[in-house]
This record gives structure tokens, C-alpha cells and sequence, in this order.
């Protein structure tokens, strides 16, 4: 086998008689590496968006969600929080209550997802961080309070600072519908506007909207009830260990979810997008890889004197096939190791400095250049298929191979 090797290799960096034939190998080596360098990087490119966009989604997302089961809202919601907040590793958990509602400022009017929470909400996640106007408050000495997100703020016209108040409705969980009076149908409350938040997520910034837990309960008739519990870890939890415990506590009636199985659907279709642009390419590579076939068939003409010289020597025909079988197999490895330093090169650049802007008004991007991720399991797949790929082209190429030394 080694001599076969060192054959093959000689055969790949010597000068071959005709010039078409040098040609023709290059196309094979540049048509490989060009390929594999554009996976790498399609692959990092798509790597850096889900990592943005799940760490975007982060800033919201509690670390541990737990919900119920069998329904909306879990009955007893405060001592689900007791039980929860006595778990080991837990640092603070808080209830929520979220449901939908009708919101009306001044002449505009939309239906909006209200989410009732604590006052020290802002303790959990990075809300902090995400307002753009006005602050996060939800009770002052005298008043209620709302944080809108982007979306209701600009459809409303709403925003802190006006001394108008914000009407919401929501309608009656129990009871009829009093046909002569509608309205009676539904419970309403005002509060003020003290902030706006922008998580450049449109299912948050669309039509979310915090209010005061105790408001919220009010409004949808759970006077102790929660829709979810929202856990904060202590620093250095492990969240699987946590997850279990909460899981143990609490018993089959409730659902424990960590950040990344909150956004599962999410990652689902950035992880299909990533792969589906992995297909095309690697049918590319496929494609480039018909070279290797051409430029085989034409050193196969090319050393017909050597093929001869090696059968009087006593090789057999198999031998004298595994030699261009490597040939083959050597201009793929080639190939691949020359595009995934390319690769990682230009990602490397790309994190740097940020030669590949994103066409769009900066001012409403969350970053302005395409953002990327290597990672290293992506790097093996790529290397593993261009292989692949090039070994079935040279058992190809070792057909025409076989059926020249039948000739002889």
C-alpha cells in the first residue's frame, strides 16, 4: 500500500506531459476547496445566527419554566412557588399570569398579550437592558403601571410620560354574556405607561405587554392561580440536576422546560435551514467533484507507459487501479484540507472584522455584520463527506480503470 501511496502522490504534484491535463487537476483541487470553504462558512454563518437569536431570546426566556399540565393556569400558584423556590440551586422563582386581552389608548385600540408579573420581575432576566423608552415600573406609591413592547407602543401611540391611561379588557372566564349589555362581560382596568422594550424578537415585541401580577389576576379572574412559574438559577446550579429535582417536587402534573426547549420550534427551523443550505452545497460538492472523474480518465491515457511498465514488474491489475484510486481519494483530501483552512480563515476575518454587512438600515439591526459561529462537530461532517465523496468517485473512476486493463 505504501508504494502505492507514494506512486499517487508523485503522480499529483509532478508535471504531467500534456498541459491539460495540469489544468485539469487544478480545476479538481480549487472545485473541492472553494466547496468545502463555502460549507464551512455557510455552516458558522448559520451557527452565529441561532446563537443570536437564542441569545436574544435569553434576555426574556426564564432560565427553568415550569407550567402545568393538564391546563392553562395551575391552581395554587404561590405554593408552587414555595415548593419550587426550596429546590436546591434555585435562586429566586416568581409566578407569571399570561392570557390575552383588548388594550385602548386614546382613538387606537389592538388586541395585545398581557403578562402579569412581580414588581421584581426585572430581578429574573434582562429586562433592564431591553427598554428603550421610559423605565421598567410597574407600581409607584400612587399608581399601576404597564411596559409595553414596540409593537403596542407604536400601534397604540402610547408612550411614557402621558397623563392618559391605558384601558384594559379582558373577557369574563365564568357566567353568561349579557346580550343587552356587553360590556358587562368583561373586566376592565387603567393603568399608566411607564416604559417600552425592545427585544428585536417579533413574537415578544409585536404584542406583549407587563403589568402587575396582581392586575393581571384581576383581570383574568385567577385570584391564585399562575400560568407559569419562572425560575432564576443560583450561580453555579447545574440546570439538568435542578430540572430533576423540580421535576421530583412537583410530581407528572407539571411541565419543567429549560431556555432552549422553551424556543424548541425556533430551533427546529433555524437547525432545518442550516442543514437544507448544507444539502444544496454538498450537492455542489457532488458536482465538483465530476473533475476528479475527468482528471483521472485523462492521467489513466497519460501514464498508459507507466501502467505497462508496473504490470511487466509483476503488479497486479488490482495495485495498479488502487493507484489511481488514491490519486483520486488524495485530490478530494486535498481539496478539503485546503477549504476548511479557508474556511475557518475567512470566519476567523469575518469575526474580526465584519467585512460582510448586512443590507439594511443599522439602526433597526441587532448586529450590522453576519455573525459566525464555528463549531467544531460541523467541521468534521464536512471533512467526513468531501472523503466520502471523493472515495465513491475514484471506486468510479476505477471501473474505467478496470476495463482499460482487460484490453491489454
Amino acid at each position: 500500500m505504501n508504494w502505492t501511496l507514494t506512486v499517487a502522490w508523485r503522480y499529483l504534484v509532478s508535471k504531467k506531459t500534456h498541459n491539460a491535463v495540469n489544468i485539469i487537476s487544478i480545476i479538481s483541487v480549487l472545485g473541492v476547496m472553494v466547496t468545502t470553504a463555502a460549507l464551512v462558512c455557510v455552516l458558522s454563518v448559520f451557527n452565529g445566527f441561532r446563537g443570536m437569536i437564542m441569545g436574544r431570546l435569553a434576555m426574556l426566556d426564564p432560565e427553568i419554566a415550569v407550567t402545568y399540565t393538564t391546563g392553562k393556569a395551575m391552581p395554587s400558584g404561590d405554593s408552587v412557588v414555595s415548593a419550587v423556590s426550596a429546590v436546591a440551586g434555585v435562586a429566586s422563582a416568581m409566578p407569571v399570569v399570561e392570557d390575552q386581552a383588548l388594550a385602548i389608548f386614546a382613538d387606537y385600540q389592538m388586541p395585545v398579550r398581557l403578562k402579569g408579573v412581580p414588581d421584581t420581575y426585572a430581578q429574573l432576566n434582562d429586562m433592564h437592558h431591553l427598554i428603550v423608552d421610559g423605565e421598567f415600573l410597574l407600581h409607584d406609591a400612587v399608581s399601576p403601571y404597564a411596559v409595553l413592547g414596540v409593537g403596542p407602543a407604536l400601534s397604540l401611540h402610547a408612550r411614557p410620560g402621558y397623563l392618559r391611561m391605558m384601558q384594559l379588557y379582558a373577557p369574563q372566564r365564568q357566567g353568561r354574556v349579557n346580550l343587552a349589555n356587553p360590556m358587562g362581560s368583561f373586566r376592565t382596568d387603567s393603568v399608566f405607561v411607564s416604559g417600552v422594550f425592545q427585544l428585536q424578537q417579533n413574537n415578544y415585541d409585536a404584542d406583549l405587554i407587563y403589568v402587575p401580577l396582581d392586575m393581571a389576576r384581576k383581570l383574568f379572574d385567577y385570584p391564585t392561580e399562575a400560568t407559569q412559574i419562572e425560575v432564576k438559577l443560583a450561580p453555579g446550579a447545574d440546570e439538568e440536576s435542578v430540572m430533576r429535582s423540580i421535576k421530583d417536587t412537583l410530581g407528572e402534573s407539571y411541565t419543567v422546560k429549560n431556555r432552549l426547549m422553551q424556543q424548541a420550534m425556533a430551533y427546529k427551523m433555524i437547525n432545518v435551514e442550516k442543514w437544507m443550505g448544507f444539502l444544496l452545497l454538498a450537492f455542489i460538492l457532488v458536482i465538483a467533484t465530476f473533475n476528479v472523474i475527468s482528471t483521472l480518465t485523462l492521467l489513466i491515457i497519460e501514464k498508459d507507459r507507466s501502467i505497462a511498465t508496473f504490470l511487466s514488474m509483476g503488479a497486479s491489475g488490482s495495485q495498479v487501479t488502487r493507484i489511481f484510486v488514491t490519486e483520486g481519494w488524495l485530490i478530494s483530501l486535498v481539496g478539503a484540507v485546503s477549504g476548511i483552512v479557508l474556511g475557518l480563515v475567512l470566519c476567523l476575518c469575518q469575526q474580526q472584522f465584519g467585512w460582510l454587512t448586512l443590507n439594511a438600515d443599522p439602526a433597526s439591526l441587532v448586529v450590522n455584520a453576519y455573525p459566525v459561529e464555528v463549531i467544531w462537530s460541523d467541521i468534521i461532517i464536512v471533512f467526513l463527506l468531501v472523503a466520502a465523496v471523493g472515495l465513491f468517485t475514484s471506486l468510479v473512476t476505477s471501473l474505467t480503470m478496470r476495463r482499460r486493463l482487460a484490453t491489454r
